[in-house]
């Protein structure tokens, strides 16, 4: 018998989006740097770093101080929405092996969630290269009452699927995700895109997600729990 497909399954496997399952960290950099030169300012590479992952109010105010302006952070956020909307109109492409893995955990019948910092709004467009349909529900940014770091949208994912978030397994992408799925207790497996990643306990880091498969997720999700 094959050792991996003996091992048990994590209780839900949960994903975040940007960067992880569609490449769309670089239309955020564009939206982004639009909106603050309409502003008069200059969106470089560290500042684009720097937000990576973060939620739409922390960018808002982060583009109000870089630019004196006087809009509030939720008139910034609607034009990077706006901007970001009009990249997005032909979809965003998905990651090497995200969708392979996304419709492998779904097939087997693992609860599974969608949680991002992405607003719900743009959610649905966003994730369209994967299919909403392939998760059992899915926390969008403006759905939780702290956002990435903090754990809350990670417990809420799990709360809601009925689960240990202890015995699930996250994927990420950049640090605050990282931060935010590791708080939360999750095994945590991550792919930089953008941001490189320090070795930390609890997460396994990886080139690319092709390849990743349920028998990969099985023996990760054992070797985590058995840990503990």
């Amino acid at each position: 018998m094959n050792p991996a497909r003996s091992a048990p399954l994590p209780e839900a496997v949960l994903f975040d989006m940007d960067g992880t399952l569609v490449d769309s960290e670089g239309m955020w950099a564009e939206a982004e740097a639009e909106v603050v030169a309409g502003l008069g300012g200059v969106w470089g590479e560290e500042d684009h770093r720097r937000n990576v992952g973060g939620a739409a109010e922390q960018v808002g105010r982060y583009i109000a101080e870089l630019t004196g302006s006087d809009l509030s952070p939720r008139e910034i956020i609607s034009r990077m929405q706006e901007a970001f909307g009009r990249r997005l109109a032909e979809g965003a492409p998905a990651r090497p092996g995200a969708k392979e893995l996304v419709t492998a955990v779904a097939a087997a019948g693992v609860p599974s969630a969608l949680v991002t910092s992405t607003e719900r709004m743009l959610v649905e467009t966003a994730i369209g290269a994967i299919g909403l349909e392939n998760f059992d529900l899915s926390v969008a940014g403006d759905e939780v009452e702290r956002n990435k770091p903090d754990p809350c949208p990670y417990l809420k994912a799990a709360r809601l699927l009925g689960v240990d978030p202890a015995r699930c397994v996250a994927f990420e992408d950049s640090p605050t995700g990282v931060a935010s799925a590791l708080a939360a207790g999750c095994l945590t497996v991550a792919v930089p895109m953008m941001v490189p990643l320090e070795p930390a306990d609890g997460l396994i880091l990886l080139d690319t997600l092709d390849g990743v498969d349920l028998d990969w997720v099985r023996t990760a999700a054992a070797e985590h729990l058995g840990r503990g």
